[in-house]
């Protein structure tokens, strides 16, 4: 059985082999911190959930438009306006399984042998991965030039050229949780409109997340930039509901009519309880987001400070999501041979930097959306094994 060349040029996640791993170990009887995964610790809002169960009861059993029901995409709609004084058609909003397929079809419709697109490194693995697969050229920029992590217009936009086809953005960044403000986003959203045949994928997962009350930089700020401007959200970090499977794109309207082909050959709806839930998520309080991002507030500083204790190691502090990225350099080790020695003495599990790219050789992502008592405990662990 020959199958095709662009499946073996799809990459993977490497959460999911630390994952196995960690089971493994476990299953020896080993006890294993786990600071890898990308998903939080708290539960789903308790109001979204029983909104969900009322309409499974209320009979929402079946297909909805492959775009989403109006009232989740209106309640999108009025989302965005309340957070960033954006009007966005609900016709221009696609309701997805998650954030991926934003992701997928983007990639997809704008790679192609000999066509370029440019993305983060260190960044989301998948992006890498679907671009790959499509064929075209994968031309990364390098997120770790600046201390803090922040994307830096000066060394992105030199790499755009007559092949470039798309750029990707990530807004706190996932691994390194970078976050970059609006003057430096202004200033790169002024370079890209000199791009105009350049379409542009903004991952703004993370956006809610943000440390300090800083501002949320978000390039549905610019209406110039709508006609080639794809923005990927959704529920999964916001309101701890990663299992739901529920994202949101904000496409161009002279895209639509693809990604309403792609949704209906792929996933034909999204799962239509799952949207009335989510509507309650966007139109009710926000109590836990608040309650969620003072606990992640206290589990940086104790991560932070924690890893800048051990010795050979150096960690900036986080601006956006809940995961730190330190340099292990210093410890003698490379980003790799730390992870794999501190799962298997400390039993602490994290993934090292080389899972998001070809530049961050010597960092490891840890998430800090775990107990303050599981946080402790992982430095108390890997400071023995370092000693």
């Amino acid at each position: 059985m020959k199958i095709a060349k662009s499946v073996n040029r799809l990459g993977t996640e490497s959460v999911y082999s630390i994952f196995a791993k960690t089971k493994k170990l476990e299953k020896q009887g080993k006890k294993i911190i786990d600071l890898s995964l990308g998903q939080s610790d708290f539960k789903s809002p308790k109001h979204v959930v029983d909104a969900t169960i009322k309409a499974l009861k209320d009979g929402h059993h079946g297909y909805t438009l492959p775009n989403g029901i109006i009232e989740c995409r209106e309640a999108v709609s009025r989302k965005i306006k309340s957070l960033y004084n954006a009007n966005i058609d609900p016709e221009r909003i696609i309701i997805m399984p998650g954030g991926k397929p934003t992701m997928h079809y983007a990639i997809s419709f704008f790679g192609e042998p000999d066509a370029e697109i440019i993305y983060p490194d260190p960044g989301f693995p998948i992006y890498e991965s679907m671009i790959n697969y499509t064929g075209a050229k994968a031309v990364p920029f390098n997120m770790l030039e600046r201390k803090d992590f922040s994307i830096n217009p000066d060394k992105i936009l030199p790499l755009i050229n007559e092949k470039t086809r798309l750029i990707i953005l990530n807004n706190p960044n996932n691994p390194t949780g970078g976050f970059t403000e609006k003057t430096i986003i202004d200033k790169l959203a002024r370079g890209l409109a000199k791009f105009p045949h350049v379409a542009i994928l903004t991952d703004e997962v993370y956006s809610r997340l943000i440390f300090d009350k800083k501002e949320i930089p978000t390039l549905l700020n610019y209406p110039e930039l709508y006609d080639r401007l794809i923005v990927l959200d959704g529920w999964s970090k916001t309101y701890a509901m990663t299992g739901w499977r529920l994202g949101w794109g904000v496409w161009p309207e002279n895209l639509i009519e693809h990604v309403f082909k792609f949704c209906v050959n792929n996933h034909s709806c999204v799962n239509t309880a799952a949207q009335y839930g989510a509507i309650t998520a966007l139109d009710g309080p926000e109590d836990h987001l608040n309650d969620m991002m003072k606990e992640f507030t206290i589990r940086r500083k104790l991560i932070v400070d924690g890893l800048r204790s051990l010795k050979g190691v150096e960690c900036s502090l986080p601006g956006g999501s809940f995961f730190v990225f330190p340099n292990v350099k210093g410890t003698g080790m490379d980003g790799e041979e730390f992870t794999e020695r501190c799962l298997q003495k400390a039993g602490v599990a994290m993934i090292p930097g080389t899972a998001f790219g070809k530049f961050a050789t010597n960092h490891v992502r840890f998430s800090f959306a775990t107990s303050r008592e599981n946080i402790s405990k992982a430095i108390e662990k890997i400071d023995k094994i370092l000693k």
